[in-house]
């Protein structure tokens, strides 16, 4: 007699979370974008100095290509029109076109596409990149801020997850989005269930972000693993129907990701980054997404990370 009412809950639950986050883009139930939409970044102008660092390869057609998976609120989300990409590494972006006197444009595509394409495809790539050593194998990295992780369940964590407890997600449904540094480390922590004996984690991919929610929400994962941005993002857009739990892990600085072969983009990128920094436009664009706690005093290429 107990079912009925469940399901209706999941699908209150559900609901919120596809006209919340699923569509975080049509509006906010605390005004956020629409603030973020405003600001106002016609203070910041080409830097001749550090615009003449650009090859002609990047600078020649006077646009910034930028490859990202545009379903990463607060990141990089897309408004009404399906077309416009909004969010703090957004507005990010548009600030370094203007020192560096290029235009902006964001090509949406897959995240695991993103990084081989750079250099060819795309000029740039931002998309909530985590800096790692393999990565920073084959790409270049300007660190642009520093996220952890965190798990996110239902609120009230109806299925009892602990992830702070040794084998806590072996046996589990976990959400994680392709390509990422939480699907290495959910599959890293899958080995180790494997090899105690412990079930194995019922690992759930999806592409964009925006489904890895949703599969939470719905029942069909027990808990997602996800960027410390996002997952805060994603309990506010669903009117608190989530929560997160166990605490940040995993804390990494993120980054641009620039040709391994193209040193002299990354350096004018690191500087204009840098200049964002000092004169407070930086600041000023993640306070109004709300995100002002990872935010970096200076900028590098390369940072050392394990």
């Amino acid at each position: 007699m107990r079912a009925k009412p469940a399901k209706r809950v999941a699908a209150a639950v559900l609901a919120a979370a596809l006209a919340l986050f699923g569509c975080a883009a049509c509006g906010t139930s605390d005004g956020l974008d629409d603030q973020a939409k405003s600001i106002d970044l016609s203070n910041v102008t080409k830097n001749d100095e550090i615009a003449a660092l650009l090859p002609e390869s990047v600078a020649g057609d006077g646009v910034l290509t930028i490859g990202s998976e545009t379903t990463f609120p607060p990141a990089e989300f897309l408004t009404e029109d399906n077309k416009t990409a909004i969010g703090y590494e957004m507005d990010l972006a548009k600030a370094l076109g203007a020192v560096l006197g290029l235009e902006v444009e964001v090509q949406s595509s897959s995240f695991d596409s993103i990084i081989p394409a750079v250099g060819s495809k795309y000029d740039i790539g931002m998309s909530g990149f985590t800096i790692t050593a393999e990565r920073e194998k084959s790409v270049n990295f300007v660190s642009i801020y520093t996220a952890g992780m965190v798990y996110v369940v239902q609120k009230g964590n109806p299925t009892g997850i602990d992830p702070t407890a040794q084998y806590g997600l072996c046996g589990r449904k976990v959400a994680v989005q392709t390509a990422t540094a939480e699907e290495d480390e959910v599959t890293e922590i899958n080995e180790e269930c494997v090899a105690a004996g412990q079930p194995s984690i019922d690992i759930q991919p999806y592409a964009g972000q925006t489904s890895v929610a949703t599969a939470v929400v719905s029942g069909k994962a027990d808990v997602m693993d996800v960027d410390s941005t996002v997952g805060d993002y994603a309990v506010r857009q669903t009117g608190d129907k989530l929560e997160t739990i166990g605490g940040m892990h995993g804390v990494a600085p993120q980054g641009i990701v620039v040709a391994k072969d193209d040193t002299a983009t990354a350096e004018a990128l690191r500087q204009a980054m840098q200049q964002l920094i000092d004169d407070g436009t930086y600041m000023r664009i993640l306070e109004a997404w709300g995100v002002e706690s990872g935010a970096i005093e200076t900028s590098e290429i390369n940072p050392e990370v394990e």
